[in-house]
């Protein structure tokens, strides 16, 4: 049996890569078309960027395992205090995120204050705030049979939902029960323009089926303690990643993979690569030590920082799209267009400039690893 205050460091490599792989794709430089498995699907369909996002709420469930112990010994109200501060925190952080800088460059170039009432409410962090809300609650007071069962209700009742209450395409971006509700409840002024139109693909109801993501990620993490480092912990991850990969690809020719829907599918897809992710890691970091040129501290410092290099990430782009090198054209712009895209037209132009900003993410990382800096919701 694995000691409980035991760290493994394949889970620290997991959360790292996860926030790497997220910066880069988040990121991609302009100029050009990026790498058709750096973008997200169009609608149905699945690549190597939609595992990003969900395997963020994995490595969420991931921490969760290693503090929601502690918390069953401290009492409920110290229990609901924490974890009621943690969540309003990370849903603040985001929404600021959204609201930065805090003022917008009309037209002519002059500085006018953002209006709360265009603000973007849900998104990456709030979601993930929500996430942990509810999946915390869950395990703190549940059984673990009863959190299985309320977590396949939540996949099936999501699936339920979209098809009674959606309209002639149940499936559709502006037809599905979810799109109705954020429109009805956040309205469009502060939902996801990014499509075209007034969708958000981190919307209310799409938050239901994800809390599942967390709770997988929870249970694998409390295994990999409990069981150990052994090869029947990474042989029985794998199982059950694979069975959760074969039940995705069944329910997908009913309810399609779709990552800006979140469909249950989506969510079997993703957690079942995860846990092969996950078991792939403990056989190269902990059972083989694998470690040429110590490749995992690379990792490590996104892991030992990951909400606040995400923040970083995503506040410095904005910094470099409002900064101006001459009318209508920002710094982004400007040097994707005289460096990235000169010394390598297309889409590695692009990708090398995604490596090279997360490498200046890393680098901060870094210093603040060095200082024994870790900045902690």
């Amino acid at each position: 049996m694995a000691k409980t205050h035991e760290r493994f460091l394949s889970l620290d490599v997991f959360r790292g890569m996860t926030i790497c792989f997220m910066i880069i794709v988040n990121t991609a430089g302009s100029g050009a078309t990026p790498f058709a498995p750096l973008e997200h699907a169009k609608w149905h369909g699945f690549t190597p960027t939609d595992l990003v996002f969900p395997s963020f709420l994995f490595a969420v469930g991931n921490a969760m395992s290693f503090s929601l112990g502690k918390y069953k010994q401290i009492g409920d109200a110290t229990f609901w205090g924490k974890v009621i501060r943690r969540t309003l925190l990370i849903f603040l952080l985001g929404y600021l995120m959204y609201w930065f800088p805090f003022f917008r460059l009309d037209q002519a170039g002059h500085i006018i204050a953002a209006p709360f009432h265009n603000t973007r409410i849900m998104g990456v962090l709030q979601r993930i705030a929500l996430c942990y809300f509810f999946a915390s609650v869950l395990i703190h007071y549940c059984s673990t049979r009863t959190v299985f069962i309320i977590s396949a209700l939540l996949l099936i009742g999501y699936w339920i939902l979209l098809l009674a209450f959606g309209g002639s395409d149940p499936y559709g971006m502006v037809t599905n029960t979810g799109y109705y509700m954020d429109k009805a409840i956040l309205g469009e002024s502060h939902m996801y323009h990014g499509e075209g139109v007034a969708f958000d693909p981190e919307g209310l109801l799409s938050t239901l089926p994800s809390i599942v993501n967390v709770v997988i990620g929870y249970f694998a993490g409390a295994f990999i303690q409990r069981k150990g480092k052994g090869y029947e912990t990474m042989t029985k991850l794998l199982l059950v990643g694979a069975l959760l990969i074969f039940i995705a690809l069944c329910w997908n020719m009913v309810f399609p993979i779709n990552k800006k829907l979140w469909t249950s599918s989506f969510v079997l897809l993703t957690t079942g690569i995860d846990l092969m992710l996950i078991a792939a890691l403990l056989y190269m970091v902990e059972l083989r030590h694998w470690n040429p040129l110590n490749w995992t501290r690379f990792f490590l410092v996104f892991g030992k920082n990951p909400l606040f290099i995400y923040l970083l990430s995503e506040l410095l782009v904005i910094i470099l799209y409002m900064i101006r090198v001459h009318p209508g054209e920002s710094f982004f712009s400007w040097i994707n267009t005289v460096f990235y895209q000169v010394i390598a037209p297309g889409a590695i132009g692009s990708l090398l400039f995604a490596i090279s900003y997360m490498l200046v993410c890393w680098f901060v990382g870094w210093i603040l690893d060095r200082r024994h800096i870790y900045v902690r919701v």
